[in-house]
């Protein structure tokens, strides 16, 4: 709960809600990032604060699937706006994989971008991960419809 103040500062960004679900609200209030955080605790999922200078300026997290898909995960995360572009993601997303695949079953960790998110699309490529698929006008977001690019990242075998 600490956390929260600094959540809503840097998470009430309509940049940032437009490359994500509508689950992540805009305008960000203090309730939305009380209300979320209340409800991660009781989770076997990875979620992360991503912290500068002992600050909450993002989240990261791991979503682990269930029933037969229980060895996959999704990734998902966002930053603020003040801190993009400065590989803070991509180190957040190479630790996070690591300690997935090390720490868990998980052999495949996937991510769904919205074909307009060039830069999430980088990030996910210089940590390892690869188009898997492209879901044709998957997505509805903003009054437009557009394809959703399914990236993909496995555990190396040893």
């Amino acid at each position: 709960m600490d956390d929260a103040e600094s959540i809503v500062k840097h998470a009430n960004n309509k940049k940032i809600a437009n490359n994500l679900r509508d689950a992540f609200p805009h305008p960000y209030t203090p309730n939305d990032a009380k209300n979320w955080l209340k409800n991660i605790a009781p989770s076997n999922d990875l979620l992360f604060a991503i912290e500068v200078d002992g600050e909450a300026v993002g989240g990261i997290a791991v979503i682990i699937n269930s029933d037969v898909y229980w060895r996959s995960a999704e990734v998902g995360y966002w930053l603020s706006e003040k801190h993009w572009n400065k590989g803070i993601v991509t180190e957040a997303l190479q630790t996070l994989v690591q300690h997935t695949f090390n720490n868990t079953e998980i052999v495949r960790i996937f991510a769904g971008i919205f074909e307009s998110n060039n830069t999430s699309a980088r990030v996910l490529e210089k940590s390892g991960f690869e188009l898997e698929a492209v879901h044709k006008k998957a997505v509805f977001k903003n009054g437009k419809l557009m394809n959703e690019l399914l990236f993909v990242r496995f555990k190396e075998e040893k």
